[in-house]
């Protein structure tokens, strides 16, 4: 899909992660946390959890960390979180779906309706713009992992269904019911992959100029630092050169 290796790297801005990295780890641990809680708190037994495991080992969190968050579920704690989902519209129109894993349903919804508000745009109901992704798994290697023919051909062996490769390393797409085993035959022959996990995917991207990007970032910027949120997607394509000035 033309355009998606800009949306993805702006989504993973350079220095972002540094300037996060508590909070960060912060929210790997919530994840593993109820994952452990609602299936078995063995990896090898719970998927969500190896998941969780697996994406959290490739922030460099500590074992001891993640260890720590499972013991967690099994002393209780993890019963109150809830897993929501809201969708909105950002500036430019562009369809924003956020993920939040929240003890306070009512904190999050004013919180998430706030942000979408203080930047111009509207918080909507379920489905109003989920419409417009693919519920698909991704699986992220670095460029280490191969050259792109031998990456490409080791996808399609293993049942995915799209690969894009660039400078940044290789992605590679499969149906949402797939991701599990496709992942488990890549690390077979690619070794183990930086990313798994299931991403709402947009079917098409929405043009965004400089001011409207400016603005656009913000509100990421403020739905990803909320401790409730998770995971933020959406659909807007922005230039190169825009996207070099707002990494900058």
């Amino acid at each position: 899909m033309a355009g998606h290796s800009k949306f993805k790297n702006i989504m993973h801005r350079k220095g972002r992660q540094d300037a996060v990295r508590s909070k960060m780890f912060s929210k790997l641990s919530k994840e593993i946390t109820v994952a452990a809680k609602m299936g078995d708190p063995d990896p090898d037994a719970n998927p969500r959890l190896r998941l969780a495991i697996q994406n959290a080992k490739s922030q460099s969190m500590p074992k001891d960390n993640i260890q720590r968050a499972i013991n967690k579920s099994q002393a209780g704690e993890g019963d109150d979180y809830e897993e929501i989902r809201y969708e909105g519209y950002g500036p430019a129109g562009v369809a924003v779906v956020v993920e939040a894993l929240t003890d306070n349903r009512n904190r999050s919804a004013s919180n998430i309706r706030s942000y979408f508000t203080k930047c111009g745009g509207s918080l909507g109901e379920t489905g109003s713009v989920a419409f417009m992704f693919d519920r698909v798994g991704e699986i992220i290697y670095k460029p280490e992992a191969g050259e792109p023919d031998a990456v490409l051909e080791a996808a399609i062996e293993a049942g995915a269904e799209d690969v894009q490769s660039d400078e940044s390393g290789h992605t590679i797409y499969t149906a949402f019911e797939d991701l599990g085993e496709v992942a488990s035959a890549l690390e077979g022959s690619l070794g183990e992959a930086d990313s798994v996990k299931i991403i709402w995917k947009p079917q098409n991207l929405t043009p965004v100029d400089a001011d409207k990007a400016q603005t656009l970032m913000k509100l990421i910027d403020m739905l990803e630092d909320d401790d409730d949120v998770q995971n933020v997607y959406s659909n807007f394509d922005v230039d190169e050169e825009t996207m070099a000035s707002l990494a900058s």
